[in-house]
């Protein structure tokens, strides 16, 4: 008789199309195809979201409309127990989940069901869990949890002594797509950044930091890829920077690699950030780059400042405008430093990264 496959439940928000979700998505592919039996918990349904791999089930812990009760706590209670009942009816053979209150929620639903939960801590730890109750719950039960999960060395220390014990720093798999032969040709003079358009990720810098150097260098432009809240705000921000005809914003797209693999420089701006993915990816296609120096850490640990990449202080808009400068006047400096940058595709192939997280995984199970 064939053997029972292992059973993963994955557990996040909703697939909208950020860097932690992606991440899941390609795990889920890769674990099925590795022969286990994987189900993904979300609480709700985005308008735009990553594609699930064929095959792989999808059910829902948001509480419906005859559900509620009329009080915070009341609706909190009802989303424990649905996110239980859920959890205890698939007795899975762990559970991962990702992301701040989605962690404390899955620790908390499997308490007393013997199901091992394994927590991943996507972004900044202080965002994820920036309240004394959070922190303290964070602290609480992930020194339960069969596994815990950070990107940086920084995310580590920011928990209790019991927790940093018991975590692990899993680097995150590269998106096949960025795995292509390093680029031939001339670039183009763009520079590119590719992120949710939020107030975290800090578009407006970039915008003027171009607009500092835009007169020097007539033939580059400035492309910023993806959607959110601010979108409308940069638009209006470009015009009167008077760079409405060479600051474009088309939105998410599906091609990235195609549309940013001949750019000349690639900027991350963030306040903070985990280990972003979209700088990863710029820099395995070989892209001259440019991050802030943001916590918790990411970019520090992919960055070696001036050779495969610069590193520059949260929110300097002077700084950007000065690296931008070198960068785009001096073409054999940023060829020295995309092949430097390049460097970073072995330790990111997603077949290694996803067999590491696959192994660590499989450790945890019952």
């Amino acid at each position: 008789m064939e053997k029972e496959k292992k059973h993963i439940v994955l557990f996040i928000s909703a697939l909208r199309k950020g860097g932690a979700e992606r991440v899941m998505v390609n795990l889920a592919g890769y674990f099925q195809s590795q022969g286990l039996r994987v189900t993904l918990v979300t609480q709700y349904l985005c308008e735009e979201e990553y594609e699930l791999p064929e095959g792989i089930p999808r059910l829902f812990s948001e509480i419906e409309k005859e559900e509620e009760t009329g009080s915070r706590v009341g609706d909190f209670l009802a989303r424990y127990r649905k996110l239980r009942r859920i959890f205890r009816e698939l007795s899975p053979d762990c559970v991962l989940s990702f992301i701040g209150k989605n962690n404390i929620m899955a620790l908390l639903a499997c308490l007393f069901t013997r199901i091992p939960v394994v927590v991943s801590v996507r972004g900044e730890p202080k965002s994820e869990y920036p309240s004394r109750m959070m922190r303290f719950l964070s602290g609480t039960l992930f020194a339960r949890a069969a596994g815990v999960i950070v990107q940086t060395e920084e995310a580590r220390q920011f928990f209790p002594a019991a927790v940093r014990k018991r975590a692990v720093i899993l680097k995150n798999p590269l998106n096949p797509a960025f795995v292509r032969p390093m680029r031939r040709g001339e670039p183009d003079g763009r520079i590119v950044s590719v992120g949710r358009m939020d107030a975290n990720k800090n578009h407006e810098m970039i915008l003027r930091a171009f607009g500092r150097i835009a007169r020097e260098f007539p033939q580059s432009s400035l492309e910023i890829f993806g959607e959110g809240e601010c979108r409308a705000r940069l638009k209006e921000l470009a015009e009167e920077l008077g760079l409405s005809g060479r600051a474009r914003f088309p939105g998410a797209a599906a091609d990235i690699p195609e549309k940013i693999g001949n750019a000349s420089v690639f900027v991350l701006s963030s306040y903070h950030e985990g280990m972003p993915n979209a700088l990863i990816e710029a820099m395995c296609l070989g892209i001259p780059s440019i991050s802030t120096d943001c916590p918790c850490g990411g970019p520090a640990e992919l960055i070696r400042d001036g050779e495969n990449g610069y590193l520059i202080p949260v929110g300097d808009e002077e700084a950007l405008a000065g690296r931008l400068r070198l960068l785009l006047s001096d073409p054999s400096l940023a060829e020295r430093m995309g092949k430097e940058a390049r460097k970073l595709l072995d330790a990111y192939l997603p077949e290694r990264v996803n067999e590491e997280w696959l192994r660590y995984l499989c450790g945890k199970m019952r």
